[in-house]
């Protein structure tokens, strides 16, 4: 004989497996701002270019996902690009 499962069972088993997804998609994207800063701390360039891009891939999908809000994504991919922009500019001309 089966025992039916109550709402209140149904709705924490829904909202389990939605924590354990968000928590897979945040981890993909901490992993992604690790491996950038690494790039951006040995100067590398290039591959600095590629996991920015990896990067912001990452957050664009955690945003459309809902785990990560929309501001939140924006913010941080402008602090990334920021960061690169400042750590591989040409250096200024001294006059």
């Amino acid at each position: 004989m089966s025992v039916k499962k109550t709402s209140a069972e149904k709705r924490h088993a829904q909202s389990e497996v939605r924590r354990m997804r968000n928590k897979a998609v945040k981890s993909e994207v901490h992993t992604s701002v690790r491996k950038y800063l690494e790039a951006v701390q040995k100067k590398d360039q290039k591959l600095a270019l590629e996991k920015l891009r990896a990067l912001e891939s990452e957050l664009d999908n955690a945003g459309r996902k809902g785990v990560m809000k929309a501001n939140a994504v924006s913010r941080k991919k402008s602090r990334m690009a920021n960061l690169y922009n400042v750590t591989f500019a040409a250096p200024a001309k001294a006059e």
